[in-house]
C-alpha cells in the first residue's frame, strides 16, 4: 500500500509537470459564449494539440507555432498579413550608438577661407584661398624674398649680387574625385624677380670676353683712366604674365571642421628664358703695359669698339643658354588656417 501511494505521489508529480510544459502552446477560450448574448450559441473552447471531441471554434487572426516548426495559422482569414514588428524598445527605436560626424562631406560655396604662409622658389608666400565647391579652391598669392650675396664669381669675374624676388599669382584647385591630390592650373600675374650684379675689376687683372684678353685699367688722373667697373641683371620674368602648372598633396581648405591643413606643391612656371644684360664703364686696355686703352664707352675708339664687340658676343652666347631654361620651377610648403565666414 505504501508503494502505491508513494507511485501514485510520483504519477501525479509527472502529470503536473507535463502539463505545465504544454501550457504555453495552448490556448482555452474564455467561458463566455464569443457571439452576441442575443444569438444564444453556446460557448465552446478551443485548443490546439487536444483531441477532445468538443466542437472548436479558432480565433480569427491568430497564427501559432506548429509541431512540424512552422506555423498554423488560423482557418477563419487564412490571408490576414503577419503585423509588422514592433520597434525596439531599448534606445528608444534609434541606433545604439549615436555618433556625431567628424566632419561635414560638403561645405557651401564661398562659405569657408583660408590664410597661410609658405615657403617656396618665388620667396617667402603669403596665400588666401576660398572654397568654390566640394572639388573646387581659388587661390591668390603674394611671394617676396630679398638677398645680399657679398662675393661670387661669374665669368671669372669677381662680384657682389642682390637677389630681389616680387611676384603675385593666382591659381585653381582641383581636387579629381575629392582626394587629398590636386592639379592646380593659374597665371602669375606679377612678376619682377631678378638678379643684379655689380663688379669692379682691380687695375691691371686681365680678363677675357669672346676668346680676347683686356686688362682693367690703373688709375691715372691725366688720362682720367679709371678701373673697369660692371653692372648687370639676370631677369627671370622674360614672359609676363606665365602660366602656371602645379600639383600637390593636401587640401588648403579641409572639407571637415578641421582648421589646420600643411599642403605641399611642385610644379613650373611658363616663364620663357632668362634675360641677361651687362654694361661697363671705366677704360680697358689691350696690353699689360697699358699702351693702348680707352674708355669703353668711347664708340669711336678702336679699343672701345673691340671691347663692346667681344661683349656683345659673350653676351649672345649667354643669352643662348640661358633661353634653354624656358621654365621656372615651383615647390612650396604651406601652413593654412581656414575657418567658416557664413
Amino acid at each position: 500500500m505504501v508503494l502505491m501511494a508513494i507511485l501514485r505521489s510520483l504519477l501525479k508529480r509527472v502529470l503536473l509537470f507535463a502539463s505545465a510544459a504544454i501550457l504555453p502552446f495552448s490556448v482555452t477560450a474564455p467561458a463566455q459564449s464569443l457571439n452576441p448574448p442575443s444569438t444564444g450559441v453556446p460557448s465552446t473552447s478551443t485548443a490546439i494539440g487536444s483531441s477532445s471531441s468538443t466542437a472548436s471554434t479558432s480565433l480569427p487572426g491568430l497564427v501559432w507555432p506548429g509541431s512540424d516548426g512552422g506555423n498554423i495559422v488560423d482557418s477563419a482569414d487564412p490571408a490576414l498579413p503577419l503585423p509588422d514588428a514592433p520597434d525596439p524598445a531599448a534606445f528608444g527605436g534609434r541606433e545604439k550608438y549615436d555618433v556625431t560626424p567628424a566632419g561635414q562631406a560638403y561645405q557651401r560655396p564661398f562659405s569657408r577661407i583660408g590664410i597661410g604662409v609658405d615657403v617656396n622658389t618665388l620667396g617667402i608666400g603669403i596665400k588666401s584661398a576660398i572654397v568654390l565647391n566640394h572639388a573646387f579652391d581659388a587661390r591668390l598669392m603674394g611671394n617676396l624674398f630679398f638677398l645680399n650675396i657679398h662675393r661670387f664669381e661669374i665669368e671669372g669675374f669677381n662680384a657682389t649680387g642682390n637677389v630681389h624676388m616680387a611676384s603675385a599669382a593666382a591659381s585653381l584647385d582641383w581636387y579629381p574625385f575629392s582626394s587629398v591630390w590636386r592639379i592646380s592650373p593659374g597665371l602669375l600675374f606679377y612678376n619682377a624677380n631678378q638678379i643684379t650684379f655689380t663688379t669692379q675689376i682691380a687695375s691691371g687683372t686681365s680678363f677675357s670676353l669672346n676668346g680676347q684678353t683686356f686688362f682693367s685699367a690703373n688709375t691715372n688722373p691725366v688720362t682720367g683712366a679709371t678701373p673697369l667697373t660692371g653692372t648687370g641683371i639676370l631677369g627671370l620674368h622674360t614672359t609676363r604674365p606665365a602660366v602656371t602648372l602645379a600639383g600637390g598633396f593636401g587640401k588648403f581648405i579641409p572639407r571637415s571642421n578641421r582648421h589646420w591643413s600643411f599642403p605641399s606643391e611642385f610644379g613650373v612656371a611658363f616663364t620663357g628664358g632668362p634675360s641677361a644684360n651687362v654694361t661697363f664703364s671705366g677704360w680697358a686696355c689691350l696690353t699689360p703695359q697699358q699702351t693702348i686703352c680707352s674708355n669703353v664707352g668711347n664708340s669711336t675708339n678702336p679699343v672701345a669698339i673691340v671691347f663692346n664687340n667681344a661683349l656683345q658676343a659673350s653676351l649672345t652666347k649667354w643669352r643662348f643658354d640661358l633661353n634653354k631654361v624656358q621654365v621656372y620651377p615651383l615647390f612650396s610648403y604651406s601652413a593654412v588656417y581656414s575657418f567658416n565666414i557664413r
